[in-house]
């Protein structure tokens, strides 16, 4: 019954949207993740290289999707993945309240900085992700230097947020917001005109059409735009909105060995070296973040970065995506 329960439940969430990468010999690893393909794969191809007596194998969907196919998979008895990197930093709350995940603090984390204020080793940040204004420079003449700039007339009627409720990282970022400035800052970007998107990816790319002329906008979604050829510009406000990247090791894995070593991998200089170079900030302050990006450095983000009690913010998501969605929505 379990395992017909499985197979229902993968079929019902669509599992043609994963992408696997193949192994290759040697002992296997499994590594879900929410990473783009051109990031996961070049971790997959330099960790095969570094550890040649390992196997690495790995799937990549939204991490929505991914804690569907977990949460089958336990059911059924047994979870296929080894690790899991996503940006989702409330679903790591949620593993390691379940008992999920093997603690493990690896010997690389000495040169990292962990912006997690009751890290234990159940998870590690392996990635800083930020979140700034994305904005369309042929509509708006005047990069806007605070959030409270998205208010004036040059955004009204085309300014752009996913929805919380699609988005993980929409909803956090939501939630520092309010943080910061209250229900005011939404009820004013409202009154200006301001729209709820679908994900994350779809404002900017409403952006860069011109459908809006901004949005509140993730780094590596818009660097790739950009390096494409898109006409958007990222700006900071003093108030950092930083999401780090949680890896994780599936407690009961058969590949401990190999799972702890792609974490010391991911989290190595090399590893991070290689984050870097996809346009989103590295946990390590010895890892340069190409100029073309445009980033702050790791430092001065963390400095900035508007402080976030998860757990709490994990019992409050219902109440605050009504609050967001009914002010968006002119309830």
């Amino acid at each position: 019954m379990k395992k017909l329960t499985l197979c229902l439940v993968l079929l019902a969430v669509g599992f043609s949207f994963i992408t696997t990468r193949p192994a290759s010999g040697g002992e296997k690893l499994m590594v879900y993740t929410s990473m783009k393909e051109s990031l996961i794969g070049k971790i997959h191809d330099a960790f095969i290289k570094k550890n040649p007596g390992f196997e690495m194998d790995y799937q990549s969907a939204g991490a929505g999707k991914l804690m569907v196919k977990i949460a089958a998979e336990r059911e059924s008895g047994k979870i296929l993945a080894d690790v899991i990197w996503t940006s989702e930093v409330p679903d790591f709350y949620q593993l390691r309240s379940q008992g999920m995940l093997e603690k493990y603090i690896s010997p690389e984390t000495k040169g990292t900085m962990n912006p997690l204020p009751d890290y234990d080793g159940s998870f590690t940040p392996a990635r800083l992700g930020t979140l700034g204004i994305a904005y369309n420079p042929r509509f708006v003449k005047e990069a806007p230097e605070t959030w409270q700039d998205l208010m004036k007339p040059a955004f009204k009627g085309a300014m752009g947020i996913a929805n919380p409720g699609l988005s993980g990282t929409a909803y956090v970022s939501v939630a520092m917001l309010e943080k910061a400035f209250g229900w005011e800052f939404f009820q004013n970007l409202k009154a200006n005109g301001a729209k709820m998107g679908k994900g994350s990816g779809q404002v900017v790319d409403d952006t860069a059409s011109g459908d809006l002329v901004a949005s509140l906008a993730v780094d590596f979604i818009t660097n790739d735009k950009i390096s494409k050829g898109a006409t958007l510009a990222l700006v900071y406000p003093p108030e950092m909105l930083v999401v780090p990247s949680p890896v994780a090791i599936f407690k009961g894995t058969t590949h401990l060995e190999a799972a702890k070593k792609f974490v010391d991998f991911l989290l190595s200089k090399q590893g991070q070296e290689i984050i870097a170079e996809e346009g989103t900030l590295p946990v390590r302050s010895d890892v340069v973040v190409p100029a073309r990006f445009n980033l702050p450095t790791p430092e001065d983000a963390l400095k900035r970065a508007i402080k976030v009690d998860y757990p709490q913010m994990i019992a409050a998501k219902e109440e605050t995506i009504k609050k967001f969605t009914d002010i968006m929505q002119g309830k």
